[in-house]
């Protein structure tokens, strides 16, 4: 699931009682539902939101499936109630990651489906991503609204013709495609670190039929996360799978988030890869393969991405963070990748939707090709020097942004996401949380001490 994308909502309706009812409304977030167990979402609602969601779909067939989390089965059986209880029929494809999800929406034709999970949230937290067919994603724009007022309001009477269920285990389905993007791999070492989430369960089905030798990290599925958080976004996390790919000589090193839809890759040398230069490094190599096409990738991304698209005759495709977005910009222009800086990367061939698991094939394919390590592929790519995201505390988002437009007046501004200032040797975003009072700062210049000294000076604009 998208790591900090967001957008502007409306004011929730009103539901079922004052207390609970604010609770509830907080989980409808801008791209999913999500929030803490036994607290802010329970059986009932995942019920309502199970009835919701076929109603609102007008489905007949509905995915539903969940990961590993201790309260996921039994919020999993309340959706599928939910869901029969409108007449529609539901194909339950039970313990998948949300990849697999949206493969199997598409694959098998459903009118849309349930992933139930939290992503890379601590344990204490679930929730739910729902998607239209085709594995389109639904944010609080075109369609959790309405979910939320449906599940929120008062509840319709069961269907004359309650839908009926059918169990199917997806897995070998969903390992056969994502295997057709493995080209000629060659018998490299690689160190996974699953996090004890869903790619503990995904990828030996698909390991066994690449010839590279795995080293596992924390493969047992465990939904209180014994070892660390599976987030690979936090540089904490990643220790574990450095000291493996330095102690193993590995060639690359892959950490999974907890629903296994997003991956971080680690170089031979243990480095941390930026998702951007990955995403511009794929680039190239698609578009050498396939030739032209649009490629998508969203606005905190390097200036190197879209040098690197031109470079090799694509259409570089500026958009907006959140998947929903990203999703929407690759249909749109019928783009062949997309990538986020989050560690989220999308393939046309995959139904225009992401998964971590093709980006470490792809990443393999690359290396076998080329026979070079990922350190020296990248090299080329490291033009430029970034901040990283930094998050700040401000109570009136607005006014801040509107401040720090007046203060970088004589930069090239744009709005797409928040606010984009762009200089000849340097640029920054800062964007607003949906959920919390912060701004997110990103920015990138040609010298590491150009951006040291420009951070220094947005910084300064920002908490004054």
């Amino acid at each position: 699931m998208s790591g900090g994308a967001e957008s502007s909502r409306r004011t929730p309706v009103a539901g079922p009682g004052a207390r609970s009812d604010d609770a509830r409304r907080r989980i409808f977030k801008a791209y999913d539902i999500r929030g803490l167990y036994g607290k802010e979402l329970d059986e009932d609602l995942a019920e309502r939101i199970g009835r919701a969601t076929a109603i609102h779909l007008k489905a007949r067939s509905l995915l539903v499936s969940r990961d590993m989390r201790t309260s996921s089965e039994s919020l999993a059986d309340a959706v599928i109630r939910g869901v029969r209880s409108a007449g529609c029929d539901v194909l339950d494809a039970g313990l998948i990651s949300t990849d697999a999800n949206y493969f199997a929406i598409a694959f098998y034709r459903q009118s849309g489906g349930v992933q139930v999970t939290a992503s890379h949230n601590p344990p204490e937290y679930n929730g739910f991503k729902i998607s239209r067919e085709e594995a389109i994603p639904m944010s609080y724009e075109t369609g959790l609204a309405e979910i939320e007022r449906l599940s929120l309001g008062p509840q319709p009477s069961a269907a004359k013709r309650q839908g009926r269920i059918m169990q199917k285990d997806i897995v070998p389905d969903w390992a056969s495609h994502v295997l057709k993007f493995a080209r000629g791999i060659a018998p490299l070492t690689v160190a996974i670190d699953a996090a004890n989430g869903m790619a503990g369960k995904m990828l030996p089905p698909v390991l066994k039929h690449l010839p590279i030798r795995p080293h596992c990290l924390y493969f047992e599925l465990d939904g209180t996360f014994p070892h660390h958080e599976a987030n690979p976004l936090k540089p904490e996390n990643l220790a574990d799978l450095q000291e493996v790919v330095r102690a193993t000589k590995a060639d690359l090193g892959a950490a999974y988030d907890g629903d296994a839809d997003r991956c971080i890759l680690v170089d031979e040398t243990g480095a941390p890869v930026p998702s951007d230069l990955l995403t511009a490094l794929f680039a190239g190599h698609l578009l050498r393969r396939h030739g032209p096409s649009a490629i998508v990738y969203d606005i905190r991304s390097s200036r190197v991405v879209a040098e690197e698209i031109r470079k090799y005759g694509g259409t570089p495709i500026r958009e907006r963070v959140g998947h929903s977005f990203m999703k929407a910009a690759l249909r749109r222009h019928n783009a062949i990748m997309g990538g986020e800086l989050s560690g989220h990367f999308y393939w046309r061939e995959n139904f225009f939707a992401d998964s971590g698991v093709i980006a470490m094939i792809e990443a393999l394919n690359i290396i076998s090709e080329t026979g070079q390590p990922l350190s020296r592929l990248l090299q080329p790519l490291r033009r430029y020097h970034a901040t990283g995201e930094i998050n700040f505390d401000v109570e009136d988002k607005a006014a801040k942004i509107e401040e720090i437009a007046r203060a970088f007046s004589d930069g090239k501004q744009d709005r797409l996401d928040g606010l984009t200032v762009e200089y000849d040797r340097w640029w920054f975003n800062i964007r607003p949380s949906n959920t919390e009072p912060k701004l997110r700062l990103n920015l990138e210049a040609e010298t590491a001490e150009l951006m040291e000294a420009k951070k220094a000076e947005v910084i300064r604009v920002i908490r004054a």
